[in-house]
């Protein structure tokens, strides 16, 4: 235990400041001013933790984990409020503290309505994702799990653009839907454990020691992956997210790409593989085919988007698809490969959509055939659009590159086949982008476009170069952060032998 709970202050600290937003509710330039601090106060509490434990474990605590917090909360169900750190974790906190402050600073100008109740739901939102990456007594993690949701409901409904209600609505009774599954899978899980224990608790590292019947593991895998998968999205429940993407607010979309479809990833690999790895062992050949479907089908339809933004929307659950084949190919390779490509796919993406997001703030028009002979006008503009899609399409030498490497060769080892289809699935994400970029940058200039166009300001400029060195930095050297990740993931990989039955060696 440690004297400081630094991992509750992270997590609550935003929650505190969406609080201490009603003393300057009416006064919008201290509602952003506030945040900002917020946020980036959460930023150096997250450094402070890379400082301290990026390199160390914790003596007496389980493998891999790097800092616990464990507090007594209803030990009448035995329900505590248990916060974990570990590589993974740490790297996602890192990336959602980063991406909160971008996404405050890209909507001082554009959110001019309701500013204190915009701030409120980023801030609320902050404290769920952050809860998310660190609970692990799994009924808290339900809790924030669901408080992450609502806030975006929010952001969506009230700040969004035309089709918000409806985007909004489908996104709602998506993600419910899927939370209804795992709710009834964990209370299962509970009553199973406590009745072959005889101590009911809900904290994971308990809940892995759980045996089932196969039909009752995979009915309860199959609950949590589902909700799980919604969350990621995994096709063929994907239909929400382009809707989202395309009405959110520029904010709402960062935060949505960045961080919320990673929380489902994250889930899997946490919650759904450890607790049920007999289930996951069979399941894993469904989930990289629905990995590689999620790869081929969205670069399809992303090709045929004239929406740059439902277009940026769709490769998103390509990019999301290839870490699924990598998570359930589960080997040290693999999963490296996979959460070292969450964290590119964050950067990467809210990139394009901070972009798109600045660029619809002058024109007011996403249509492709709107947008030609960008090049040529907002220079400073296109040379960033042009690298950070270099980027997201996996040009060697920047980020996505060495994740999508990683998954592709981890995935050969076990199973060459989905390697061999998941290559030629990434050649769609090549020509999507090509063609995003030529009918934008060099295409002919729409009717309903005007001949003068302002180019990036100083504060637009500060927004992207944090990323711009994120990208050359993970691409050209990866090591620190995979040295992070693969610490942790050789602990999550040999922690107990059911689970370790997962690898490669295994396999049949």
């Amino acid at each position: 235990m440690f004297s400081f709970p630094l991992l509750t202050t992270i997590v609550f600290l935003p929650l505190a400041g969406a609080l201490g937003m009603l003393i300057c509710w009416r006064n919008d330039l201290w509602c952003r001013r506030m945040t900002l601090s917020v946020m980036m106060a959460d930023l150096l509490l997250a450094i402070s933790l890379f400082t301290l434990n990026a390199h160390q474990g914790t003596a007496g605590f389980p493998s891999g984990w790097l800092r616990i917090e464990d507090f007594t909360w209803i030990p009448a169900f035995g329900i505590r409020f248990t916060l974990a750190l570990d590589g993974i974790s740490l790297m996602l906190i890192l990336l959602t503290a980063v991406l909160g402050i971008l996404a405050v600073l890209i909507s001082w100008k554009a959110v001019t309505q309701h500013v204190a109740a915009f701030h409120f739901f980023l801030l609320t939102m902050q404290t769920g994702v952050l809860g998310v990456f660190l609970s692990t007594d799994i009924l808290l993690f339900y809790l924030f799990w669901e408080a992450q949701t609502i806030p975006m409901f929010f952001l969506i409904g009230i700040w969004g653009h035309d089709r918000r209600i409806y985007a909004t609505i489908k996104f709602a009774l998506f993600t419910i839907a899927g939370s209804l599954l795992m709710l009834a899978a964990l209370l299962s899980l509970y009553l199973l454990h406590g009745r072959q224990s005889g101590h009911y608790t809900f904290s994971l590292l308990q809940l892995t020691s759980t045996t089932f019947s196969s039909p009752v593991e995979l009915l309860l895998f199959a609950a949590f992956t589902i909700a799980f998968a919604i969350k990621v999205p995994l096709v063929p429940v994907h239909t929400w997210l382009p809707d989202a993407h395309t009405e959110a607010p520029t904010a709402g979309s960062v935060i949505l790409a960045g961080i919320l479809l990673k929380t489902g990833a994250y889930a899997l690999l946490r919650f759904a593989f450890p607790l049920f790895p007999d289930a996951a062992r069979f399941f894993t050949p469904w989930l990289i085919c629905l990995g590689l479907a999620g790869v081929f089908y969205a670069g399809w339809i992303a090709l045929a988007q004239k929406d740059v933004k439902r277009l940026v929307a769709y490769s998103s659950i390509s990019h999301m698809g290839l870490i699924i084949v990598g998570l359930a190919a589960w080997n040290l390779t693999s999963l490296s490969g996979s959460l070292l490509q969450m964290i590119n796919h964050g950067v990467t993406t809210s990139a394009l959509f901070i972009l798109i997001g600045m660029l619809d703030e002058r024109l007011h028009i996403r249509q492709l055939s709107d947008m030609g002979g960008l090049w040529k006008t907002i220079p400073v503009w296109s040379a960033f659009f042009l690298f950070f899609t270099l980027a997201s399409l996996g040009l060697p030498g920047l980020n996505n590159f060495v994740g999508e490497i990683l998954i592709l060769a981890g995935t050969f080892s076990a199973w060459p086949w989905a390697a061999v289809i998941g290559f030629f699935g990434l050649l769609w994400t090549v020509v999507f982008s090509l063609r995003m970029l030529h009918e934008s940058l060099w295409g002919e200039p729409g009717t309903l476009r005007p001949p003068n166009i302002p180019d990036l300001t100083l504060r637009e400029l500060i927004i992207l170069a944090p990323l711009c060195m994120a990208v050359f930095w993970l691409g050209l050297h990866p090591g620190p952060v995979l040295d992070i990740l693969q610490n942790s993931v050789s602990g999550l990989l040999t922690h107990n032998g059911r689970l370790a039955a997962l690898a490669p060696s295994a396999l049949p």
